[in-house]
Parts: structure tokens; sequence; C-alpha cells
């Protein structure tokens, strides 16, 4: 972030006590209209054929970008330091979870 006459501003970023543990999740479902990006982040276990949507973020086509960017980025770092990240044959698919199939 730039202050006035290109000098860096400092950003102080505070964390909720109820927010700062994280969430997790194995799933996410994205969907998108012209002006946004939708993700729906859930958590699905072995043998429970239903779940709720735990978190959901709702971005700008221009931030989920830098979003994207930026986590490239970041798995790049990530890899460097501790390997690659392998995906099984189901990794070249688009889905994220476990396999609802029985």
């Amino acid at each position: 972030m730039q202050g006035p006459k290109g000098a860096p501003r400092k950003l102080n970023i505070e964390i909720p006590e109820n927010v700062a543990d994280g969430v997790y999740a194995n799933l996410v479902l994205i969907a998108h209209n012209q002006s946004e990006i939708v993700l729906d982040f859930a958590r699905i276990m072995p043998n429970t054929p239903k779940t709720k949507i735990q978190s959901r973020i709702v971005m700008n086509p221009f931030n989920a970008k830098r979003l994207l960017r930026t986590l490239e980025d970041n798995i790049n770092k990530f890899e460097s330091q501790f390997g690659e990240i392998k995906l099984d044959e189901k990794g070249k698919s688009k889905e994220i979870g476990f396999s609802m199939e029985e």
C-alpha cells in the first residue's frame, strides 16, 4: 500500500479472538456473476452425506485474481521449502474434498 507521494503506508490489522483459530475446510464451491466471485468453504467428513458452509467469501474479480496470483506465489514458496505437492490422479479434476461415491 502506498501513502501520499509513494511513501509506504502502515496497515494495522487486528484478528478478533473468534476469528484467530481459523476454520478448517476441505471443500470449496466457487460461483460468479459479472461483478462478484463467491467462495463457499465447507468441511465434509467420510461417511457423512451432508455438510454446511463454514465460511463465505465474496470478492470482486480484480481482488480474486490478485488472490489467485498471491496463492500461486505462496504455493511456489512452500514447494521450494518443503518439496512438490503431489496430486493423485483425482487431482487432475477441479474437485476438492472427499469422494461421495460408495
